[in-house]
């Protein structure tokens, strides 16, 4: 093993151990993965992600690339846009997720293609894709440089790369959005799923995750352009926006 950390929440591991440990907590929540969502945000996720898909510019025949798909709200979504003449790859790294989203994507008339597969090595050529996305999974990645690299690798040219991801809420309200991740957010979880641990370490996770100028920053460092970002529910969560020139 190399000597090398990194954080798993407020804890500091060996990045060896990140991705072991990170498996075992959505393997744990996945089949609540779902419930907790619409319960954690209030319902709120589903404007998220709506907004993400009309910021994205995908039309009909497009190639996307939803990495981190989990449960595949993206992937449908997308699956509608592009048509029988697009296509859509659903990737998660962990396989009861993906079997999740790989069976609802079946279960809505999409024979859509799916791959476990980690993001920082993507398993796709250069220049293949109009269009990839990551939502609520780039802060999971140990090496998030290398993961928007690859993102950005298997892009064509003018793709764009679009990450919605939990951020830097509005100050004023840090106080209560604190109080209600440390405290209601891991008791919903020992309620709904059996599983406080995994929900107190998404609350971990987020605050550890870069605000939205330091990852602005990152997406140009790993050779995006007009990088720009939207802030959604005061903060909570941005959806960064990035083009591969």
């Amino acid at each position: 093993m190399s000597d090398k950390t990194t954080h798993f929440g407020f804890q500091t591991v060996a990045e060896e151990a990140k991705e072991k440990k990170v498996a075992e907590v959505f393997s744990s929540v996945a089949q609540k993965y779902d419930v907790m969502n619409d319960l954690m945000s209030f319902g709120l996720h589903r404007l998220w992600k709506h907004f993400t898909i009309q910021v994205s510019g995908v039309r009909e025949g497009d190639r996307v690339l939803d990495v981190a798909g989990g449960t595949a709200d993206l992937s449908l979504a997308f699956a509608r846009k592009v048509g029988a003449k697009g296509q859509v790859w659903l990737t998660d790294i962990n396989h009861a997720m993906l079997s999740r989203g790989r069976d609802r994507m079946i279960d809505h008339g999409y024979a859509m293609p799916s791959a476990q597969c980690n993001a920082e090595k993507l398993p796709f050529p250069d220049d293949w894709f109009d269009c990839v996305t990551v939502a609520f999974g780039l802060r999971n990645m140990t090496h998030k440089d290398a993961a928007l690299a690859e993102m950005r690798r298997v892009l064509r040219p003018g793709g764009r790369l679009l990450v919605l991801e939990f951020s830097r809420v509005w100050k004023p309200l840090s106080p209560i959005y604190d109080l209600y991740s440390f405290k209601l957010l891991p008791w919903m979880g020992k309620q709904v799923a059996n599983d406080a641990e995994s929900y107190r370490y998404l609350a971990e996770s987020i605050r550890m995750h870069p605000g939205q100028e330091e990852l602005k920053g990152m997406m140009e460092q790993a050779g995006l352009s007009r990088v720009d970002y939207f802030n959604l529910s005061a903060g909570v969560v941005a959806l960064h926006r990035g083009y591969k020139l």
